[in-house]
């Protein structure tokens, strides 16, 4: 059974820092691409980094500040996130997609399988 288990939110000050991990089951990273969204109250689902075959992709408003990682032996994707501001609070997901032009990793339809989302709350 596929599972992904997205863990590592909690409340932080702005400049802060924090480690998400999206753990997977069923199936072997390195087989697919991983993505990182967020989803903020009344907004929409966001795309916020990608991982695949070595390339990697961020968001424009997260560049310099997001850092996504993978750890085949661990089966696990990480994603540093640095200097945070309150406008990255969100509810955060990852998700795996088998393959896809990457051009297209920012849209969510194109992801079969979800974890469960861990909350970020960044305020002082």
């Amino acid at each position: 059974e596929v599972q992904l288990q997205a863990s590592g939110g909690g409340l932080v000050q702005p400049g802060g820092s924090l480690r998400l991990s999206c753990a997977a089951s069923g199936f072997a990273l390195d087989d697919y691409g991983i993505g990182w969204f967020r989803q903020a109250p009344g907004k929409e689902r966001e795309g916020v980094s990608f991982i695949n075959v070595g390339r990697k992709f961020y968001a424009d408003a997260v560049k310099g500040r997001f850092t996504i990682s993978r750890d085949n032996a661990k089966n696990t994707v990480y994603l540093q996130m640095n200097s945070l501001k309150p406008e990255d609070t969100a509810v955060y997901y990852c998700a795996r997609v088998a393959r896809l032009p990457f051009s297209l990793w920012r849209a969510p339809p194109n992801y079969a399988y979800w974890g469960q989302g861990t909350l970020v709350t960044v305020s002082s």
